[in-house]
Parts: structure tokens; C-alpha cells; sequence
């Protein structure tokens, strides 16, 4: 929820704005009413690819903190899906990258997200942690440790570029989250 306006600071109501379905967050100031809608975020990254192996970045943030994922993250404004995906890729490998094709597209709704996967080669092979990776490395498809990674979307996209890493397709698709039970 949205408390305050962010364009007159005056306190936000919860209704249905004429014309729309959804409950939104209101400016109640007769002036104003602005309405502060609220979409998913996009997070966009790269499957990394230098000889044949895959770089997988450990997390050194939360959530899953020491698990392995692609290099990706949130897109920032004025930049296009691959911008972010080539941008992050740097600020969590230290790795340049060019980028060949959109791999996977995939909903998560219960996070109010979309991830989006391009297929890249390293530039040149050369790469280091960030500041949100605790460690970076390049891993042959048979020791992916593939109970460490961190997200289903990252192990989806892993498994649908491992099933024709030759001609990989564009996969998308809805990851949920079955919650765990003890």
C-alpha cells in the first residue's frame, strides 16, 4: 500500500478509480487524485556462456544468500530489458558479455515479477565477484550443483538451454512456489 501521494504528500485512499477494476491507492485530496498504480518489476539477466561452461554468480545478498543464480537483477529507468541484463551481468560478474537472443521469459506472480534471460557469450573470459556475488565461476553442464541454485526461474532456464544448447528456443512461462511444508 501506498500511504501518501507522491505528487502533493496528502494521505491515499484504497478504491476502485472510475473506469478501472482494480483497487488502487488514491490521493483523497479532490485536487489531485492521482492515481499510484502499482506493476510488476522486471528483473533481466544473461546465461553467461565461455567454452561450452556456464558462469553462475553465489549470491552474497539476501534472499538466498550463498546460493547460485545467473547474473541478473532489477532494471533500472531508461534502459532497455537487455541494457539491464548486460548491466547487471557486469555489476555482479565483472563480466562483458554479448548478447545473442532472448532465452527465457517467465511470470512469478506470487513476487509481482517477470524474469527475462538472454542467451550471451563472454567477451573474453574474463570475469570477478561483485559486490553481490560472494564468488563467481564457470561450470561444465555436469557440475551445475544443481540443489544450490537459487530461484526455479534460474533452474528452468538452466535445464531449457542445457536441453539444445545449439539452437536453444524462447521459453516462457509461469514459475510458482509450492509452500514448504515441515
Amino acid at each position: 500500500m501506498i500511504s501518501f501521494c507522491s505528487a502533493c504528500g496528502h494521505a491515499t485512499q484504497r478504491i476502485i478509480p472510475e473506469g478501472d477494476s482494480r483497487m488502487r491507492d488514491v490521493c483523497a485530496k479532490a485536487s489531485c487524485a492521482l492515481v499510484h498504480y502499482e506493476n510488476p518489476k522486471i528483473v533481466a539477466g544473461t546465461l553467461p556462456v565461455w567454452q561450452g561452461k556456464i558462469l553462475l554468480c553465489k549470491r552474497a545478498i539476501e534472499p538466498r544468500l550463498g546460493y547460485w543464480t545467473l547474473p541478473a537483477g532489477f532494471m533500472e529507468l531508461n534502459e532497455t530489458c537487455e541494457q539491464g541484463a548486460v548491466r547487471e551481468t557486469w555489476e555482479e560478474a565483472a563480466a562483458k558479455v554479448h548478447v545473442h537472443s532472448l532465452l527465457a521469459v517467465l511470470d512469478v506472480p506470487h513476487a509481482s515479477q517477470v524474469h527475462m534471460f538472454y542467451l550471451a557469450d563472454l567477451i573474453d573470459g574474463a570475469f570477478a565477484a561483485g559486490t553481490e556475488s560472494l564468488e563467481v565461476e564457470l561450470f561444465a553442464p555436469e557440475d551445475i550443483p544443481w540443489d544450490q541454485i537459487a530461484f526455479k526461474t534460474v533452474t528452468k532456464t538452466l535445464r531449457h538451454y542445457l536441453s539444445n544448447p545449439e539452437s536453444p528456443t524462447q521459453l516462457t512461462g509461469v514459475v510458482t512456489y509450492a509452500p514448504k511444508t515441515t
